[in-house]
Protein backbone atom coordinates (compact mmCIF):
# COMPACT_ATOMS: atom_id res chain seq x y z
CA UNK A 1 0.00 0.00 0.00
CA UNK A 2 1.50 3.49 -0.96
CA UNK A 3 0.14 6.98 -0.91
CA UNK A 4 0.76 9.27 -4.30
CA UNK A 5 0.10 12.97 -4.26
CA UNK A 6 -0.17 15.28 -7.40
CA UNK A 7 1.36 18.04 -8.48
CA UNK A 8 2.20 20.21 -5.95
CA UNK A 9 3.85 23.18 -7.49
CA UNK A 10 5.11 24.94 -4.53
CA UNK A 11 2.05 25.12 -2.61
CA UNK A 12 3.77 24.20 1.07
CA UNK A 13 1.17 25.23 3.40
CA UNK A 14 -1.34 23.04 1.72
CA UNK A 15 1.18 20.16 1.18
CA UNK A 16 1.96 19.84 4.97
CA UNK A 17 -1.84 19.61 5.66
CA UNK A 18 -2.42 16.83 2.68
CA UNK A 19 0.70 15.11 4.27
CA UNK A 20 -0.31 15.32 7.84
CA UNK A 21 -3.66 13.65 6.49
CA UNK A 22 -2.22 10.83 5.10
CA UNK A 23 0.42 10.33 8.12
CA UNK A 24 -3.12 10.20 10.65
CA UNK A 25 -4.83 7.98 8.43
CA UNK A 26 -1.92 5.15 7.14
CA UNK A 27 1.21 6.06 9.34
CA UNK A 28 3.60 4.04 7.69
CA UNK A 29 3.36 3.63 4.01
CA UNK A 30 5.05 5.17 1.46
CA UNK A 31 4.46 8.63 0.38
CA UNK A 32 5.16 8.96 -3.52
CA UNK A 33 4.57 12.16 -5.79
CA UNK A 34 3.39 12.78 -9.70
CA UNK A 35 6.11 15.74 -9.81
CA UNK A 36 5.74 19.19 -10.62
CA UNK A 37 7.12 20.35 -7.14
CA UNK A 38 8.20 23.65 -8.00
CA UNK A 39 7.07 26.38 -10.02
CA UNK A 40 3.51 28.73 -9.95
CA UNK A 41 3.22 28.92 -6.13
CA UNK A 42 5.22 30.80 -3.63
CA UNK A 43 7.42 27.72 -1.54
CA UNK A 44 9.00 25.84 -4.07
CA UNK A 45 12.23 25.71 -1.54
CA UNK A 46 10.26 24.84 1.14
CA UNK A 47 8.19 22.73 -0.71
CA UNK A 48 11.68 20.88 -1.98
CA UNK A 49 12.97 21.11 1.71
CA UNK A 50 10.01 19.35 2.64
CA UNK A 51 10.18 16.36 0.17
CA UNK A 52 13.61 15.33 0.91
CA UNK A 53 13.05 15.86 4.63
CA UNK A 54 10.06 13.48 4.57
CA UNK A 55 11.75 11.52 2.28
CA UNK A 56 8.67 11.42 -0.57
CA UNK A 57 9.82 10.36 -3.49
CA UNK A 58 8.89 11.60 -6.93
CA UNK A 59 9.15 11.52 -10.30
CA UNK A 60 10.13 14.75 -11.85
CA UNK A 61 8.40 16.65 -13.78
CA UNK A 62 8.50 19.23 -16.57
CA UNK A 63 8.43 22.14 -14.59
CA UNK A 64 11.23 20.42 -12.74
CA UNK A 65 13.36 19.59 -15.12
CA UNK A 66 12.62 23.06 -16.78
CA UNK A 67 13.88 24.27 -13.32
CA UNK A 68 17.12 21.68 -13.13
CA UNK A 69 18.15 22.64 -17.18
CA UNK A 70 17.88 26.39 -16.75
CA UNK A 71 20.96 25.84 -14.57
CA UNK A 72 22.60 22.99 -16.15
CA UNK A 73 21.77 22.87 -20.04
CA UNK A 74 20.14 26.64 -20.37
CA UNK A 75 20.09 26.31 -24.43
CA UNK A 76 17.98 23.23 -24.25
CA UNK A 77 14.08 23.24 -25.12
CA UNK A 78 13.40 22.96 -21.29
CA UNK A 79 15.69 26.13 -20.15
CA UNK A 80 13.88 28.04 -22.71
CA UNK A 81 10.58 26.47 -21.82
CA UNK A 82 10.71 28.15 -18.11
CA UNK A 83 10.92 31.63 -19.17
CA UNK A 84 7.39 30.76 -20.48
CA UNK A 85 6.18 28.73 -17.21
CA UNK A 86 5.79 29.96 -13.95
CA UNK A 87 9.88 30.84 -12.80
CA UNK A 88 9.40 34.02 -11.14
CA UNK A 89 8.05 32.93 -7.90
CA UNK A 90 10.48 29.95 -8.25
CA UNK A 91 13.40 32.01 -8.08
CA UNK A 92 11.78 34.30 -6.22
CA UNK A 93 11.47 31.34 -3.41
CA UNK A 94 15.37 31.02 -3.58
CA UNK A 95 16.39 34.24 -2.88
CA UNK A 96 19.68 34.52 -1.21
CA UNK A 97 19.70 30.37 -0.80
CA UNK A 98 22.23 30.04 -3.81
CA UNK A 99 23.10 26.78 -2.15
CA UNK A 100 19.98 24.92 -2.34
CA UNK A 101 19.44 25.50 -5.56
CA UNK A 102 22.09 23.62 -6.51
CA UNK A 103 21.01 21.12 -4.17
CA UNK A 104 18.04 20.65 -5.07
CA UNK A 105 18.17 20.51 -8.78
CA UNK A 106 20.69 17.58 -8.05
CA UNK A 107 17.83 15.99 -6.39
CA UNK A 108 15.69 16.19 -9.54
CA UNK A 109 18.70 15.00 -11.42
CA UNK A 110 19.07 11.89 -9.85
CA UNK A 111 15.15 10.68 -9.63
CA UNK A 112 13.55 8.32 -11.66
CA UNK A 113 11.01 9.25 -14.60
CA UNK A 114 9.17 6.61 -13.61
CA UNK A 115 8.57 4.20 -10.75
CA UNK A 116 7.43 0.73 -12.09
CA UNK A 117 5.74 -0.48 -8.21
CA UNK A 118 3.63 -3.88 -7.60
CA UNK A 119 1.06 -1.85 -7.01
CA UNK A 120 1.03 0.77 -9.64
CA UNK A 121 3.13 2.95 -12.53
CA UNK A 122 3.77 6.33 -11.38
CA UNK A 123 4.73 9.28 -14.06
CA UNK A 124 4.45 12.40 -14.37
CA UNK A 125 2.24 12.35 -17.58
CA UNK A 126 1.97 8.87 -18.50
CA UNK A 127 2.87 6.63 -21.36
CA UNK A 128 1.01 7.60 -24.29
CA UNK A 129 -1.32 5.30 -26.66
CA UNK A 130 1.23 5.90 -29.25
CA UNK A 131 3.55 3.82 -28.03
CA UNK A 132 1.14 0.72 -27.95
CA UNK A 133 3.07 -0.62 -31.08
CA UNK A 134 5.90 -1.17 -28.76
CA UNK A 135 5.04 -1.78 -25.86
CA UNK A 136 1.26 -2.92 -25.95
CA UNK A 137 0.34 -6.36 -24.58
CA UNK A 138 4.13 -7.31 -23.37
CA UNK A 139 4.39 -9.85 -20.65
CA UNK A 140 5.59 -7.90 -17.45
CA UNK A 141 9.03 -9.27 -17.55
CA UNK A 142 9.16 -7.73 -21.55
CA UNK A 143 7.76 -4.58 -20.62
CA UNK A 144 9.74 -4.14 -17.80
CA UNK A 145 12.79 -4.36 -20.09
CA UNK A 146 11.30 -2.28 -22.92
CA UNK A 147 9.99 1.04 -20.82
CA UNK A 148 13.49 2.15 -19.53
CA UNK A 149 14.48 2.68 -23.47
CA UNK A 150 10.95 4.00 -24.27
CA UNK A 151 10.64 6.40 -21.55
CA UNK A 152 14.50 7.77 -21.90
CA UNK A 153 14.52 8.01 -25.71
CA UNK A 154 11.26 10.22 -25.62
CA UNK A 155 10.94 12.45 -22.77
CA UNK A 156 11.62 15.19 -24.31
CA UNK A 157 8.57 14.58 -26.69
CA UNK A 158 5.34 16.17 -26.90
CA UNK A 159 4.18 12.66 -26.26
CA UNK A 160 6.82 11.51 -23.56
CA UNK A 161 6.56 11.08 -20.37
CA UNK A 162 6.74 14.71 -18.90
CA UNK A 163 4.28 16.28 -21.35
CA UNK A 164 1.69 14.18 -23.03
CA UNK A 165 -1.83 14.74 -22.77
CA UNK A 166 -2.68 11.35 -25.38
CA UNK A 167 -4.66 9.45 -24.60
CA UNK A 168 -2.87 7.19 -22.09
CA UNK A 169 -2.14 3.01 -22.93
CA UNK A 170 -3.30 0.23 -21.21
CA UNK A 171 0.17 -1.33 -19.54
CA UNK A 172 -1.68 -3.71 -17.49
CA UNK A 173 -1.40 -1.96 -14.34
CA UNK A 174 -2.98 1.29 -12.74
CA UNK A 175 -1.33 4.77 -13.93
CA UNK A 176 -1.04 7.16 -11.91
CA UNK A 177 -0.59 10.55 -13.44
CA UNK A 178 -0.62 14.17 -12.76
CA UNK A 179 0.32 17.16 -15.37
CA UNK A 180 -3.23 17.58 -16.60
CA UNK A 181 -5.46 19.49 -14.31
CA UNK A 182 -8.64 18.52 -13.21
CA UNK A 183 -11.02 19.70 -10.82
CA UNK A 184 -11.44 16.15 -8.92
CA UNK A 185 -9.32 12.88 -9.12
CA UNK A 186 -10.34 11.54 -12.62
CA UNK A 187 -10.39 7.65 -13.48
CA UNK A 188 -10.11 6.56 -16.68
CA UNK A 189 -11.37 3.17 -17.58
CA UNK A 190 -9.62 2.32 -20.82
CA UNK A 191 -6.47 3.47 -19.93
CA UNK A 192 -6.77 1.79 -16.50
CA UNK A 193 -5.16 5.94 -15.42
CA UNK A 194 -6.16 8.27 -12.49
CA UNK A 195 -5.42 11.61 -13.07
CA UNK A 196 -4.52 13.05 -9.84
CA UNK A 197 -3.48 16.57 -10.12
CA UNK A 198 -6.00 19.02 -9.21
CA UNK A 199 -4.97 22.39 -9.51
CA UNK A 200 -3.55 23.59 -6.17
CA UNK A 201 -2.10 26.37 -7.70
CA UNK A 202 -5.25 27.69 -9.38
CA UNK A 203 -6.63 27.21 -5.49
CA UNK A 204 -8.64 24.27 -5.97
CA UNK A 205 -7.04 21.31 -3.75
CA UNK A 206 -4.27 18.99 -3.92
CA UNK A 207 -5.20 15.63 -4.36
CA UNK A 208 -3.27 11.96 -3.01
CA UNK A 209 -4.24 8.51 -3.95
CA UNK A 210 -4.43 5.74 -1.51
CA UNK A 211 -3.44 2.30 -3.69
CA UNK A 212 -3.24 -1.16 -3.16
CA UNK A 213 -2.72 -4.00 -5.58
CA UNK A 214 -3.81 -1.30 -8.35
CA UNK A 215 -6.72 -0.34 -6.75
CA UNK A 216 -7.41 3.09 -5.72
CA UNK A 217 -8.90 2.11 -2.11
CA UNK A 218 -9.14 5.87 -0.88
CA UNK A 219 -8.45 9.13 -1.69
CA UNK A 220 -7.45 12.85 0.54
CA UNK A 221 -7.42 15.93 -0.45
CA UNK A 222 -6.58 19.38 1.16
CA UNK A 223 -7.98 22.86 -0.08
CA UNK A 224 -5.43 25.12 -1.51
CA UNK A 225 -3.95 27.47 1.32
CA UNK A 226 -4.29 31.28 0.03
CA UNK A 227 -1.21 32.23 1.17
CA UNK A 228 0.58 29.44 -0.99
CA UNK A 229 -0.45 31.43 -4.17
CA UNK A 230 -1.54 34.81 -3.05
Amino acid sequence: MIAVIGDVHGCFYTLIELYNSIRKKYKDIPIYCVGDIVDRGNFSCNVMDFMINEKILFTPGNHDYMFYHFFKDPTSIFARSWVFNGNEATLKSYKNQDEKVFKHIEVIRSAPLYYDLPDCFISHAGISIKFGNVLGGLPEKEFSRKIEDVVISNYREDSGVMWTRDPLLNIGKLQIVGHTKQLEIIYIENSDAVYIDTGAFVGNKLSAVIVEDNEIIDSLEAKTSMSDII
